[in-house]
């Protein structure tokens, strides 16, 4: 009984700490399960209600209540924006809003530590709840339990608009059948507007009351949205009741778990979170879906401009056409000749081999000319980006190939990178032996957490990766006699480029070593992407029911794909300790998934080079561009990522490519996106580089190829 006693005050606290998490993901599921929109800004949001509150709390009632009403306000305005800002996604997919929402958060981030300040701000409470009362004999906050209450009231109400009022019987409408909505006279983009901005004021209004809790810092978004996620994954989407459980499990977790099992509720919850998501692969979570279903949504802005400017009857558009027109004449009479004579005579099979070749020559010079360009600074960042390249180029054969969408690749990253930081530490210095032994030890952890993933499709996988990647980096920091924990590892000596070499010291010396390896192992990972087995994966992803009625074991392919992008990530993260000599658990954290993630996308899915050239965009944003304006850089790398999603719908590869947009919107034969000649797929319904929007978090399959100028089609996972 003493043990029960002692642990009275964090169950309470959990139960307090729960109900916030609750009123938070409730906005979330809010969001993802209504509107369709998975918003990686939503701890923003929290954070916006949290200074806001803070700013005006002075310690009265009126402090207080001003500031639930500013916050709740600020944080419904921003959902506002949200919705205006995905509205033009609805057709491009969850991976496409995640990138986008992640970026907005960056943005909103920096500018609030801007206007509010980098170290964490007190809140004043009124002095009614800003003392302690008796609670079975222990003392306890006033304030954490006239919360309850407020979060108790707040549900409640919450529960009452949603089921009982015309409002809800609305949102509920938009969520199971928008068409039926629409012949109502609501208008579903209208009702899609105000659940973003509901979902908005839920996150404000817990901000500013959860402010003296979960007090508002530079980091209190990130925290509030991970958890979140996992209350919402837990829950489900379906009942708010549910939900509410989830919650209060996962405060408890983390105040009555810490207390009582404090070396293993950190993975408590990212494990239970992967487990559920596994286990409701191919059942689905929920239907969430886009604002107008069936409806053609408003084009990107870059389309927008691009289809007026097509409209103007400038005077050289004729000659133009007919120098187009000329031009489609040569390549169409080219491409017979080496169907015909250049197949018997092999002048055809030289000459795609030269276009398959030409990629990686252009890479090879670009990098071989760096070095005459590039001070010794710069050089050091170009070897960092083409660390991340080799972690983004393995994001693209998960994603792009595979078609697996993940935010976890810096898990083998990591185990490459300590890998190889334990190697150097134990004198194993030669750099192939450490890239090699790094790759192996990558593989191997991804064939364990493999067959996890590749049963899941659509968000369910987007999740798991996470859940995966989190419970990577909670390793790191807890096991400190291999890690170093949140110190990371140092002073090991440095790598050899080669056997008896001399150890890497000169910026020029360790960049020529990172080319090197770069350049080797992309050219492995091309040489296999164009093979029949890389062909195979690509009819794998997209006609994944019709290979396996043909017989082909699909799932040996994806694991094979999964395992064999895990061993391009370990050789990053080699690389890593190579360029840098130091890892930490910031070095292998989730902004650097998305940022590979990003980095892939804006290449172009498919583009095996255009990743490696979008993390060196990436890298100069961050690390040199940023550097003539300090403390902006998350602020610069959420306008990059903006700019990506809206600017660049098929990637760089795809404006390489020239393709129009037009025949990747119908599912066409455009190859815009991904590298000539390496065998990758062909363009997607959606628009090549993307993927197309899942109908559910669990979907269980990708979709069906859509006939050339057909609207996008979706198949829908088994419920």
């Amino acid at each position: 009984m003493g043990a029960l006693d002692a642990q009275l005050v964090p169950a309470v606290d959990g139960v307090a700490y729960g109900l916030l998490l609750f009123v938070v993901a409730a906005g979330l599921s809010l969001a993802f399960g209504t509107a369709g929109v998975l918003n990686l800004a939503h701890g923003t949001l929290y954070a916006v209600g949290a200074y806001t509150g803070a700013e005006l709390s002075d310690g009265t009632w009126g402090g207080l209540v001003l500031g639930l009403v500013a916050g709740t306000a600020a944080a419904c305005a921003a959902g506002a924006v949200l919705s205006a800002a995905t509205a033009p996604l609805a057709r491009r997919g969850h991976l496409d809003q995640a990138l986008l929402t992640f970026g907005l958060a960056l943005i909103g981030g920096n500018l609030l530590v801007e206007g509010f300040g980098a170290d964490e701000m007190p809140v004043r409470v009124p002095d009614a709840l800003d003392t302690s009362v008796d609670l079975l004999g222990h003392r306890y906050p006033a304030y954490r339990l006239g919360f309850i209450v407020m979060a108790v009231a707040l549900a409640a109400v919450g529960t009452w608009v949603l089921t009982r009022t015309r409002a809800g019987a609305a949102v509920r409408a938009a969520a199971d059948d928008p068409e039926m909505l629409a012949t109502t006279g609501l208008s579903p983009r209208v009702v899609h507007t105000g659940v973003l901005a509901a979902a908005g004021a839920l996150a404000g209004a817990a901000g500013v009351l959860g402010a003296p809790i979960i007090g508002p810092g530079p980091s209190t978004g990130d925290t509030v949205l991970m958890l979140s996620l996992v209350v919402v994954v837990l829950g489900g989407l379906r009942s708010l009741w549910a939900t509410l459980v989830a919650a209060i499990g996962v405060g408890e977790v983390q105040t009555l778990g810490v207390s009582v099992a404090p070396d293993w509720a950190p993975y408590l919850l990212f494990a239970a979170m992967a487990v559920v998501l596994i286990l409701r692969s191919g059942r689905g979570l929920a239907e969430p879906h886009g604002p107008e279903h069936g409806a053609d949504p408003p084009p990107d802005p870059a389309e927008r401009l691009r289809r007026r400017l097509a409209r103007v009857p400038w005077p050289w558009r004729p000659a133009l056409a007919e120098r187009r027109a000329k031009a489609a004449a040569r390549t169409a009479a080219k491409a017979a000749a080496a169907d015909g004579g250049g197949a018997r005579t092999g002048s055809g099979r030289v000459a795609a081999a030269a276009r398959a070749a030409a990629p990686l020559l252009a890479l090879i010079a670009v990098l071989a000319l760096l070095p005459t360009v590039l001070d010794a600074y710069s050089l050091s960042l170009a070897g960092y980006a083409l660390a991340l390249g080799l972690l983004a180029v393995s994001v693209t054969v998960v994603t792009g190939y595979a078609g697996l969408p993940t935010l976890g690749q810096t898990a083998p990253f990591a185990v490459g990178a300590y890998t190889t930081a334990k190697l150097a530490e134990n004198d194993w210095t030669v750099g192939p032996v450490q890239v090699a032994i790094s790759a192996v030890a990558a593989a191997a952890f991804c064939v364990v957490t493999g067959p996890a993933v590749i049963r899941a499709r659509g968000t369910t996988v987007l999740m798991i990766t996470v859940a995966v990647g989190e419970l990577t980096a909670i390793a790191i920091g807890q096991w400190k006699s291999v890690t170093g924990g949140t110190d990371g590892l140092a002073g090991f000596p440095s790598t050899q480029a080669f056997w008896g070499g001399e150890p890497l010291f000169e910026e020029l010396a360790i960049y020529q070593y990172a080319a090197v390896v770069v350049v080797c192992v992309v050219a492995v990972a091309l040489v296999l992407l164009r093979s029949p087995a890389g062909k195979l994966l690509t009819g794998s992803r997209e006609a994944e029911e019709r290979m396996r009625a043909s017989g082909h074991p699909v799932t040996r392919y994806l694991l094979v794909a999964y395992v064999g992008a895990g061993a391009l990530a370990g050789a990053g993260g080699s690389l890593l300790i190579a360029v840098q000599s130091y890892v930490s658990p910031a070095d292998v954290g989730f902004e650097i998934a998305a940022l590979a993630l990003l980095a892939a996308v804006i290449g172009g899915i498919t583009s095996v080079i255009g990743a490696l050239v979008g993390a060196g965009l990436i890298v100069y944003t961050r690390d040199w561009l940023a550097g003539s304006w300090p403390g902006h850089g998350p602020l610069l790398l959420g306008v990059l990522f903006v700019a990506a999603v809206y600017l660049l719908p098929r990637g760089l590869a795809g404006l390489v490519s020239g393709a129009p947009r037009a025949a990747a919107a119908g599912g066409g034969d455009d190859k815009g996106g991904h590298d000539a000649g390496e065998g990758g797929p062909a363009g997607r319904p959606g628009g090549a580089g993307r993927l197309p929007a899942p109908r559910s978090p669990a979907d269980a399959g990708p979709p069906e190829p859509a006939d050339a100028g057909s609207p996008v089609r979706v198949r829908k996972g088994p419920t």
